[in-house]
């Protein structure tokens, strides 16, 4: 566990929110948002704007009803 990341994480949720983690398992959760964060930004680089409309227009038309 990072502790300078749970630490700073715990600050800024005890500043925007105004409260604290009520229990260990809390602060084990604050952790593992640091492999969250890590994934959704590994994710953001394999993905460009211009990929998503097509994707979701051909979604869209899987979809359509016939009717």
């Amino acid at each position: 566990m990072d502790e300078a990341f749970v630490t700073r994480r715990t600050a800024e949720i005890a500043e925007w929110h105004g409260v604290a983690p009520p229990n260990p398992l809390a602060l084990v959760a604050v952790a593992d948002l640091a492999a969250v964060l890590a994934e959704c930004a590994a994710v953001r680089e394999r993905m460009v704007f211009e990929d998503e409309p097509s994707t979701f227009d051909a979604a869209l038309a899987a979809t359509r009803d016939p009717g």
